[in-house]
C-alpha cells in the first residue's frame, strides 16, 4: 500500500556552516511542521512496489541539492539532484527579509512587524512554487512540503 510522505529528514551537517539560535529554531520548526503533514511521492518505480514512507536527507553539492530517498528501512531508493542557480536570488531575498523580520520584532510597530512578515510569505510562497516547478517530474510534492523544503535549503545556505 503506497504511503507517498516523509517519515525523516536530515540535514547532512557537513554542509551546515553557521548556526544560530534563531536559525536553529526555524530548523526544528521545520521538521516538526514537514513530518506533522507532507506528500511526497517519487515519480520513479522503486524494486518490490515500494511507495513510502521516506526518509530524506538533504544536502548541498558542488552548488546542486541533493534529495537521497530512502525507503523506511534506511535502504536508499535514489538521489536527486537538482540546480540551485534559480533559487540564488529567492534565498537571498528570503535571508534579508528574515534579518529584517527579526530586527522588527525587536523594535518595530505592529504594524510595520505585519507589513515585513507579509513580504518574508510572499518570497517563502514564490520559492515554494519555483521548488514545486524544479521537481516536477522527480517528485510530487503538496504547496505546503514545498515550503517547508525550501527552509530547510536555506538552512543548508547559511554562512557565517
Amino acid at each position: 500500500m503506497a504511503d507517498p510522505r516523509i517519515i525523516d529528514v536530515e540535514l547532512d551537517e557537513h554542509t551546515i556552516i553557521w548556526r544560530n539560535a534563531d536559525i536553529e529554531q526555524e530548523r526544528r520548526i521545520a521538521i516538526f511542521d514537514l513530518l506533522e503533514g507532507n506528500h511526497f511521492e517519487p515519480a520513479r518505480d522503486y524494486p518490490n512496489g515500494y511507495a513510502g514512507p521516506y526518509r530524506l536527507t538533504l544536502r548541498v553539492e558542488e552548488g546542486r541539492l541533493a534529495l537521497d530517498i530512502a525507503a523506511e528501512s534506511g535502504e536508499l531508493l535514489e538521489t536527486i539532484i537538482i540546480g540551485l542557480t534559480r533559487f540564488r536570488r529567492p534565498i537571498r531575498e528570503y535571508f534579508a527579509i528574515c534579518d529584517s523580520y527579526f530586527q522588527a520584532i525587536r523594535q518595530a510597530t505592529p504594524q510595520q512587524i505585519e507589513t515585513i512578515d507579509m513580504a518574508r510569505r510572499a518570497i517563502h510562497n514564490d520559492a515554494a512554487e519555483l521548488l514545486k516547478d524544479r521537481l516536477d517530474g522527480k517528485i510530487e510534492v503538496d504547496f505546503d512540503t514545498a515550503r517547508r523544503l525550501f527552509t530547510l535549503i536555506c538552512v543548508l545556505h547559511i554562512k557565517g
